[in-house]
């Protein structure tokens, strides 16, 4: 059975793993991204753990079908560059796919981190037979990634639609990419902790954890945030018809049932379409999902 090397590649850490073409996960290890040493720093690391991964496996870098990269974004996967200063402090225009190759000698291929996890959740996990799939992933940010019978959808320029900037509420707060109200500004964990803070809420967690027990406040910030998720919806549905939405993400795990049948709900009322073939589902792969994706772009 063909393998492959698949990374996850975040702002803080790295996960990579040793993947079959199966999707099963055979050997992971984690590590700081220490972005600011720089891309050859990093590189240097990932090599050390490829060579541990397959070693504890008995494979050789002959045997595998190359590496698979899932990185936070803005990345340009035809150049296999990254142009990310913003969560990767040093890696604006790095050129990690060719330092990767360089380094190992395997075909080494770059996609978003969000496109990564949808491709895995499409082709291993809640995606599974579906031709069209969206995923969103709530945690600190939002990601969104779009499948089309299987391929990874790009718009212009080969570009990644960022459907976390999807203004969603005209009079909501202003997002860090300029505009007033983006999805990403009012659903995600840190959005959710700043609005909480004008409160006297500690964090998100203490948000959804007051909303459960009742308090007016906390209800507020999640009945708005249950709103804009409705309007994204109403996005997603009308122009992209996708046969499922993928929900996953930190926030995902615990409050599935918050989101998704309010999202269920809206698609029941949504009769220009054909409602019947759409579902709201939550992720299965969890934190594997980007290794594993990412592993499936050479496999």
């Amino acid at each position: 059975m063909h393998k492959a090397i698949g990374i996850d590649i975040g702002g803080t850490k790295i996960a990579i793993a040793l993947v079959d073409e199966a999707g099963t996960i055979l050997v992971r290890e984690t590590f700081p991204t220490e972005s600011e040493k720089g891309i050859a720093h990093t590189v240097k690391r990932i090599q050390y753990f490829i060579e541990e991964l397959i070693q504890s496996q008995h494979v050789s870098l002959a045997d595998l079908k190359g590496i698979g990269v899932g990185c936070a974004g803005p990345v340009n996967p035809k150049m296999g560059t990254v142009h990310n200063p913003f969560t990767l402090p040093g890696w604006d225009d790095a050129p990690i796919v060719n330092d990767l190759q360089q380094a190992t000698g395997l075909k080494t291929q770059l996609e978003n981190d969000a496109d990564v996890a949808a491709l895995g959740e499409s082709n291993i996990g809640a995606g599974q037979g579906k031709n069209r799939v969206i995923m969103l992933t709530l945690g600190t940010g939002l990601g969104s990634g779009i499948i089309s019978d299987g391929h990874i959808y790009r718009g212009s320029q080969g570009e990644h639609p960022e459907l976390g900037h999807v203004p969603v509420l005209t009079n909501g707060p202003i997002c860090y990419c300029g505009l007033n109200g983006c999805l990403e500004s009012i659903v995600c964990g840190s959005a959710i902790e700043k609005a909480g803070k004008e409160f006297g809420f500690a964090d998100s967690r203490d948000v959804f954890s007051q909303f459960n027990n009742g308090d007016p406040n906390a209800k507020s910030i999640i009945t708005n945030t249950i709103d804009a998720m409705i309007v994204a919806t109403q996005v997603i549905v009308y122009s992209y018809l996708p046969e499922v939405i993928i929900l996953g993400g930190g926030i995902i795990d615990d409050h599935i049932n918050v989101y998704a049948p309010a999202m269920r709900q809206f698609i029941e009322k949504a009769k220009m379409i054909p409602n019947d073939h759409i579902d709201v589902v939550k992720a299965t792969l969890g934190n594997n999902a980007g290794m594993v994706g990412a592993a499936q772009l050479v496999l």
